[in-house]
């Protein structure tokens, strides 16, 4: 075993470097998050028929529908436009955070971190 008792060579100081480094990681991780939070992502659906903007915290925020849309006879395409259009945002804002988080992280996948 190396000397402090880490194999490796891990000694007190390179220990104190570590956590300084990851403590730096950490807000840096969470300066990240906030603005990742804080963040818009639109998508739409039909052609522009139905329009979705989500937050960063994967929160509905609005939803356009075009008054041409909306068809009486024809409720379930509707249904299916704002389903696609709200699906496609949340999946933008999903892989946004995901990629730009890994940046930081040089690609390690960290469960329950965002």
């Amino acid at each position: 075993m190396a000397r402090g008792g880490f194999p490796g060579g891990f000694g007190g100081g390179n220990m104190q470097q570590l956590a300084r480094q990851a403590q730096k990681l950490q807000q840096q991780m969470t300066k990240m998050q906030e603005e990742l939070e804080a963040k818009e992502y639109e998508a739409s659906a039909g052609g522009g028929m139905v329009t979705v903007k989500v937050s960063g915290k994967k929160e509905v925020l609005s939803i356009e529908i075009k008054p041409e849309a909306v068809d009486p006879d024809d409720v379930e395409m509707l249904q299916d436009m704002v389903l696609a259009a709200v699906n496609e945002a949340l999946r933008t804002a999903n892989d946004t955070t995901e990629r730009e988080m890994s940046k930081l992280t040089g690609g390690l996948n960290m469960p329950g971190l965002f």
